[in-house]
């Protein structure tokens, strides 16, 4: 695309997620940088993406994690807080990048360096996908930690998501320090039921 730039590729995990943080990477790799497994982390298994996080590590120019915890998404919004990550996580990347590819539609400029967003980004570029990966990764492994604090919302298997056992487990035991108070906890559907 910018082929002569030093290009960072940035993405997020965990938009959707009713408990935990939104997790944003950012990571430059080299020229002509290739992978023949590296794909957006969703199509990937744990066990690939648990190898691949190495390799994008010891491969990489320069990377970076960063956080936003749920009482900032509340606070913000899903959308302002996922770009917020992706800025601290440019922020803090060792090597200034010339050029920003950002998986998704939507971004807010980062100082005065150029930006491209790509829909499904994270399947064309080399450098989204290794964002993917770290942001996915580093969030598992978060979602996993807390899971021993609250073990009874399954985070260690849905890392968060709304699925139909994690939003019956809000249903019986209500919600915790982690939870998004600003995203519907529990589906209408399920209230209906209650109240019957």
């Amino acid at each position: 695309m910018y082929h002569n730039l030093t290009e960072a590729g940035c993405d997020e995990a965990g938009r959707g997620c009713l408990a935990g943080p939104v997790v944003a990477a950012a990571v430059i790799l080299p020229k002509n940088y290739k992978h023949p497994v590296l794909n957006d982390s969703k199509k990937l298994t744990a066990k690939q993406r648990s190898a691949l996080r190495d390799e994008i590590i010891n491969s990489a120019i320069a990377w970076k994690v960063a956080f936003v915890d749920n009482i900032e998404i509340d606070e913000l919004n899903i959308l302002r807080a996922s770009i917020k990550a992706m800025h601290i996580a440019i922020e803090g990347l060792q090597k200034v990048p010339e050029f920003l590819l950002i998986d998704g539609n939507r971004f807010y400029p980062y100082k005065s360096i150029r930006h491209s967003t790509i829909i499904k980004g994270d399947s064309i570029y080399f450098s989204i996908a290794a964002a993917s990966v770290l942001a996915k990764t580093h969030r598992d492994e978060y979602m996993a930690k807390i899971h021993t604090e609250f073990p009874q919302y399954g985070w260690d298997r849905n890392k968060g998501y709304p699925t139909a056992f994690h939003r019956a487990a809000i249903l019986k035991y209500g919600i915790t320090p982690y939870h998004r108070k600003s995203f519907s906890l529990l589906d209408t559907q399920m209230r209906f039921e209650f109240k019957l």
